[in-house]
């Protein structure tokens, strides 16, 4: 495991006192600038002087180098910052974070901020890279599938690819830049994936600002401004969402893939680390401990499955039926089957709600009611029976169309 003298956590900082709920203040944290549109990566030279940089290494996929690499190269020579690029190999292992940080440090000349460009295991990986280098990080998604970018917090597993913890962070990324051109050319089910991810943070955040033991990922209390954020986010794929789908499929930008990206990356990450999180993203981090789930599913896949559950525990069957719905018509799972599972695999499923009760408690918690693995349990087979009702009234075409 990768040594931090002290690892950050939030929670001792904003939660000064669990016994008394006056000393829980409302907190917004997010990334100092966020920029979007179709090509705005060949400006990223330009974009670093806000920071200001003049030595950057680069962290991107052999792929992505294949894909970007010449474009950025350019406009940071441009901007006049020299640039170094490092091959990102997979995995947000410790093992990876140690293995980058040993080549920058071999370097002859240390880097004063690090770009991460690619997908969230990428992104997470720079961030806890920056973070024990002492340096700002700017994250480039080349997906929209999940709300990672804009967040102080990195997700690490083993080299496996099994879930071993999370990391916080003192700051946010000091700039996201989203190049919707790059979005766009990337497969539909990455973009689809992030809105069962987005979707799930006005759920969420509902919960924990009706509960008043809830809390958001940083230890703090729910702000308005978040949950009005990820209201939006919520709104903006159900209005959007179809359409957004039709232009990734074409490899079109237009205001409904711009709309959608955002609300994928900045209104649901905004609105999850500030608005928090509860059953949904537990349900998730469960599955992720079934192999076969993990290796063959996205994280907004499972997150679309563990969403629809906490609406049914939750009783908020209208709201359960939009979602799952919508879900339906733009290719996520609703029902255990679209993601190799069953009811009858009854050890699988035990083992997905231990882990999400022992591994996030503290967000399970933020329902307004005691909740034990049982009722976890029961409702996912509630919601299971709930997803192929929805499946035989509307049909699975867009779920296949992705999935095959």
């Amino acid at each position: 495991m990768s040594s931090i003298a002290e690892p950050y956590m939030p929670q001792p900082v904003f939660s000064v006192d669990e016994g008394a709920s006056r000393s829980i203040p409302r907190v917004l944290i997010s990334p100092y600038r966020y920029i979007q549109g179709d090509g705005v990566l060949d400006h990223l030279g330009r974009y670093l002087s806000i920071i200001p940089s003049k030595r950057t290494a680069v962290l991107i996929s052999e792929r992505g180098q294949q894909r970007d690499g010449a474009r950025l190269s350019k406009s940071l020579s441009t901007a006049r910052i020299e640039s170094v690029m490092v091959t990102f190999e997979g995995e947000c292992s410790y093992e990876e974070i140690d293995r980058v940080i040993d080549v920058l440090k071999a370097e002859a000349s240390p880097v004063d901020c690090l770009v991460a460009v690619g997908g969230g295991k990428c992104v997470d990986t720079g961030k806890s890279i920056a973070y024990r280098l002492g340096i700002p990080v700017v994250i480039c998604p080349s997906l929209a599938s999940n709300d990672a970018p804009c967040s102080a917090l990195s997700v690490i597993y083993a080299a496996d690819g099994a879930f071993k913890a999370f990391e916080f962070f003192p700051i946010n990324p000091a700039l996201v830049v989203v190049d919707t051109g790059i979005i766009a050319q990337a497969p539909v089910r990455y973009l689809v994936a992030g809105m069962g991810d987005a979707m799930a943070t006005w759920y969420e955040a509902r919960t924990c600002l009706q509960s008043p033991r809830g809390r958001s990922v940083i230890g703090a209390r729910p702000t308005l401004a978040a949950s009005a954020l990820a209201e939006l986010c919520a709104n903006t794929l159900f209005e959007h969402g179809v359409a957004a789908v039709e232009a990734v499929k074409n490899r079109q930008v237009n205001d409904a893939l711009e709309g959608v990206v955002e609300a994928n990356t900045l209104l649901s990450g905004v609105g999850f680390e500030s608005g928090g999180i509860t059953v949904a993203h537990s349900i998730t981090q469960g599955l992720t401990m079934v192999h076969t789930v993990h290796q063959n599913y996205l994280h907004g896949e499972m997150v679309a499955i563990g969403l629809v559950a906490q609406l049914v525990l939750e009783e908020k069957i209208h709201d359960a039926r939009k979602v799952a719905k919508f879900f339906a018509k733009v290719g996520l799972p609703i029902h255990l089957r679209q993601i190799g599972l069953s009811p009858d695999h009854k050890s699988q499923l035990d083992e997905v709600m231990e882990a999400a009760m022992t591994m996030m408690l503290p967000f399970v918690r933020n329902e307004p009611f005691d909740i034990d693995a049982q009722m976890l349990l029961d409702a996912v087979l509630q919601s299971h029976e709930f997803g192929l009702q929805v499946e035989q009234s509307l049909g699975n075409e867009a779920y296949r169309a992705i999935h095959g």
